[in-house]
């Protein structure tokens, strides 16, 4: 028997974005004529409008937009869309520019005006990629709040990694999201669909945690009444995430090496191995390569482990976050206890933003749940926040560059925070013409559309 006619593919769909109608006008003929099938923006909140609804391959975007520019609308559709196409046009192209762009994932930077030719031969590679990449789940980030520029990076790096089935390592502070950050990259995976299983190496007893991840058979020691499968089986096909790996005993570390370079696993007990297919992201606190100078960690094992590696920001390089995350946390608590949302004072919040938090976020939700337990009132005064705030030890003095460097960068923040992330009002406020103003935070690697969204 013959097998059904396929019907035929529909021509790929662009998506142009530009505030210039006649550019609009003109490349929509040319790309009309290619074959494709074109969809037109004349800014970047009509074109996010459109990717709701639209299966585009490929978004072609200016950069000089108002009021969003085209990095700005690139940004949104990393954080939305990661695996789109997207090539950037402008008439005032620059060698830094483009290396920027590209370096932040974008497929392709051309300028203006726009060869047909090349144009054509970027489509046709960037539809390529959009047909052979796999599509991460929407939201895949969304459990991570943030209007960090740092975590954005953090976040762009992750990804990108997605896309690969390399072993990941996130180093951090205790509290600051690393398992969060792991739970992310396997969202955005090719995995997203299969189990994400993550296990503490430093909260199990030594004696129990090879059980746990290898599996037993029935009667490999007292109390083994029954086989049991490992976590490493459990998370066969998705991502085991193995959490403060560096306290991981060092007679287990060579039975992880063993795992990961043959892809089997033998359960306690057992004289056969099982074959697996598993991602491994791991995280930890500790400086792993100091670990290897004394003899605590196997030096194969951390470059089998560490692939490549994600750096995690403490919270006090990303305090920006620091009154997102306390709506969280407020939000949160609400929804649990089905009170109503209390409201932190201005000046509780100035306190929070002053302390270092070396617990991290982990730490600020302890502190925020501490508030609203003692709270007599809806809103969190300043004082009940001096109260509970732990005792910290002045900061060592920093050179004055430093100092006036993080000044400068606060002080821009506060103003874009207080204007809604309007440039013109904050310029004016600061004293300065608008382009200074926009030289400055591009100094810091400043933003105006976070602020907006806030």
């Amino acid at each position: 028997m013959s097998e059904p006619a396929k019907e035929p593919a529909a021509e790929p769909l662009i998506l142009l974005v530009d505030d210039d109608p006649s550019i609009l006008q003109l490349l929509s003929m040319r790309l009309g004529a290619s074959g494709y099938r074109v969809l037109t923006a004349e800014d970047g909140e009509q074109a996010l409008s459109l990717l709701e609804h639209e299966p585009v391959s490929v978004v072609v975007t200016d950069l000089r937009m108002e009021p969003m520019n085209g990095m700005t609308l690139f940004a949104h559709i990393q954080q939305q869309w990661p695996n789109l196409p997207v090539i950037m046009l402008t008439a005032h192209g620059s060698i830094r520019e483009a290396v920027d762009a590209t370096q932040q994932g974008l497929f392709s930077f051309l300028t203006k005006p726009v060869d047909n030719r090349e144009l054509r031969q970027v489509l046709e590679q960037a539809v390529e990629l959009g047909v052979n990449a796999p599509t991460p789940e929407s939201g895949w980030s969304d459990a991570i709040i943030t209007r960090s520029d740092l975590m954005y990076r953090r976040l762009e790096q992750a990804r990108r990694l997605a896309r690969s089935d390399i072993n990941v390592l996130i180093g951090g502070e205790s509290g600051s999201g690393k398992e969060l950050l792991a739970q992310a990259l396997h969202k955005a995976s090719a995995r997203a669909e299969e189990p994400f299983i993550a296990v503490n190496c430093g909260a199990i007893p030594a004696d129990l945690l090879e059980s746990e991840l290898f599996g037993h058979v029935k009667g490999a020691f007292t109390g083994a009444t029954k086989d049991r499968e490992g976590l490493f089986v459990t998370a066969n096909g998705g991502t085991l995430f193995l959490d403060e790996i560096g306290d991981m005993p060092i007679n287990l570390q060579v039975k992880l090496l063993r795992v990961l370079q043959e892809r089997k696993v033998r359960p306690l007990g057992s004289s056969s191995d099982r074959d697996i297919d598993v991602r491994v992201i791991s995280a930890t606190h500790r400086d792993l390569e100091q670990a290897i100078a004394e003899q605590q960690f196997r030096e194969d094992l951390y470059y089998r482990l560490n692939v490549s590696q994600l750096a995690l920001p403490s919270l006090r390089e990303r305090k920006e976050d620091i009154p997102l995350l306390v709506r969280h946390f407020l939000n949160e608590i609400a929804d649990r206890t089905g009170d109503a949302v209390r409201q932190l004072s201005q000046g509780g919040q100035r306190l929070l933003l002053q302390y270092e938090w070396p617990g991290n976020i982990r730490q600020l939700r302890n502190v925020v749940e501490q508030l609203v337990a003692l709270s007599p009132t809806p809103v969190l005064a300043e004082a009940l926040v001096a109260e509970v705030m732990p005792e910290q030890e002045a900061p060592a003095l920093v050179p004055l560059k430093e100092a006036k460097k993080q000044f400068e960068r606060d002080y821009v923040v506060r103003l874009l925070r207080m204007t809604g992330g309007n440039i013109t009002e904050a310029a004016r406020l600061s004293g300065r013409n608008r382009s200074d103003f926009h030289k400055i935070m591009k100094r810091h690697q400043l933003e105006s559309e976070p602020f907006r969204s806030e």
